[in-house]
């Protein structure tokens, strides 16, 4: 299939670029992205929430009052799980919830996230472009041109260019990544997905194997 390549003014840069049918347009399978989106949401947890148990909680040593003669339940401690101040039952402990997914199913989820993008239109090519230094108006400029300004973006990129990252790193709404490092979360969670020309081979590239590659 091909897609229209835009200018950073907006306009058509008069020529097309083919993007591969069993990248871009796959029958989406939506339980692989399920299962993609589910591993990096659960990989983003820090898995540090903690409380202190029963045998933890600092203090009652000391019986609180006799055993007999009071009317009321019997206690041991005031640290008791019963008891304001006491331990916690069951209570969360530090763990990971790291979840790893197969590489053909997480390929498989990405292919199906840009097949998505390209049948929804959410997806432009845009020529080249970086800055000398960061200028966060010369960004905003170019999202204007394109139409894009106030949605949701991600804008993947040929390497790591940091003068765009900074400039755009301020901007509400805005998220720039090297187009080989985007998961299916990246590519699914904006309304408008921009690729620049020269990184659409860098996103082939991590479907392809080393043999292709060098082929």
């Amino acid at each position: 299939m091909k897609l229209e390549v835009y200018k950073t003014d907006g306009k058509t840069a008069g020529d097309q670029i083919e993007l591969a049918d069993d990248i871009f347009g796959i029958d989406p399978n939506d339980h692989a992205i399920y299962l993609s989106v589910k591993a990096y949401l659960a990989n983003q947890r820090q898995g540090t929430a903690k409380a202190k148990e029963r045998s933890e909680v600092r203090g009652g040593g000391r019986k609180p009052f006799k055993q007999k003669g009071r009317g009321g339940a019997r206690a041991g401690t005031t640290r008791s799980p019963l008891w304001v101040g006491g331990g916690t039952i069951f209570g969360p402990r530090p763990r990971s919830y790291r979840q790893d997914l197969p590489k053909k199913v997480n390929r498989l989820a990405r292919k199906s996230a840009l097949s998505y993008k390209i049948k929804d239109e959410q997806l432009m090519i845009v020529e080249d472009f970086n800055f000398e230094k960061p200028k966060t108006k010369e960004l905003i400029k170019i999202l204007d041109a394109l139409k894009v300004a106030g949605k949701k973006v991600l804008i993947l990129t040929k390497g790591n260019l940091v003068s765009v990252y900074i400039s755009g790193r301020n901007i509400p709404k805005i998220k720039i990544l090297e187009a080989d490092k985007a998961s299916t979360y990246d590519i699914l969670n904006n309304q408008v997905m921009i690729i620049q020309k020269s990184a659409v081979e860098d996103i082939v590239n991590t479907f392809r194997t080393k043999a292709e590659a060098v082929n």
